[in-house]
């Protein structure tokens, strides 16, 4: 055992391959504070152990990681903005010091990847899928943006077009669609996503697949002329537009982002994620939106009791 926190593990497998285990508490794996604290203190453990070669990102239950703990955003929006910019900001550097480790990582995705949990792979060097997966960043839907690098990595790895396409619509994208557009880079059945996963890594640990060229595509500015640039966001910026109007601020913000972003590297381009994301948090659409969503989460899970109760009744 290389890492044992209350929300993931880390095990040392045979060729120097470590397992990263998603596997919180509850039904389904989330990024709360807890867990941003587990992934930080195993990737200072993975560092730190000299037998690594290479890392498989998983999760034990039958969906990959369902995004934030939107509980936690209500203490979000009572924030002064420093403090918010400044959470996002910590938040956002665990992701990066996991992109950062000195040897290739694979995502393993079923069920569903979405927000943080979408933005978890994407931290990663590769992804390979299962026919079960989604993968998405709905932040849009809540008022918000992508917060833990989304913004930077995925249009460096599938084009700033389909990058907007997925976060201004918030829409996820089942396992083969997200195959066609780059976002992963494989899909497997089911029984054979860990097998395929681990293969995948021994052969960019053999050097079969250029691990370290793929991440720096993601760290790198986008590669984009200046025409190409000025068609793909004046287009993005008229569809937004015409879409979700002047009320809705996420997705405008998210197009400014990463417009503005398209010349920087990766630490430059997440200041300005950073600073996005802090902005959308204090807006009244998102403490709305967020809201919203609290109160249909309350309302079905009083459903799902009510029906656990008649059956115990009826039994």
């Amino acid at each position: 055992m290389i890492y044992e926190g209350k929300s993931l593990t880390v095990n040392l497998l045979q060729d120097g391959i470590a397992e990263l285990i998603f596997d919180a508490q509850g039904s389904v794996n989330k990024f709360d504070r807890q867990t941003v604290a587990d992934l930080d203190a195993a990737t200072q453990a993975l560092v730190a152990h000299s037998e690594v070669k290479g890392v498989v990102v998983r999760s034990a239950k039958s969906t990959f990681i369902v995004g934030a703990d939107i509980t936690e955003f209500t203490d979000l929006f009572e924030m002064p903005d420093a403090e918010v910019l400044a959470w996002v900001g910590k938040t956002s550097r665990v992701f990066d010091r996991f992109e950062d480790l000195p040897f290739p990582t694979i995502a393993a995705v079923n069920g569903f990847a979405l927000g943080g949990g979408c933005e978890m792979t994407l931290a990663c060097d590769f992804r390979v899928a299962d026919t079960t997966a989604s993968l998405g960043l709905p932040e849009v839907k809540l008022g918000l943006m992508p917060g833990f690098g989304g913004t930077v990595r995925l249009p460096r790895l599938i084009g700033a077009d389909n990058a907007l396409e997925w976060m201004t619509t918030g829409r996820d994208r089942k396992a083969l669609k997200a195959l066609s557009e780059g976002a992963i880079d494989a899909v497997v059945a089911p029984d054979k996503l860990t097998e395929a996963a681990i293969s995948m890594l021994k052969d960019a640990i053999a050097g079969d697949f250029d691990w370290q060229a793929r991440r720096a595509e993601k760290k790198a500015p986008l590669t984009l002329n200046q025409n190409e640039a000025m068609m793909s966001f004046s287009t993005a910026k008229a569809m937004v537009f015409a879409q979700a109007g002047k009320h809705y601020p996420a997705p405008h913000m998210m197009v400014e982002t990463i417009s503005k972003a398209a010349g920087l590297d990766r630490d430059g381009a997440l200041k300005l994620e950073n600073q996005g994301f802090a902005q959308l948090a204090k807006t009244d659409a998102a403490k709305a939106q967020v809201g919203i969503f609290l109160a249909d989460q309350l309302v079905k899970g009083k459903g799902k009791n009510k029906q656990k109760q008649r059956k115990k009744k009826s039994n």
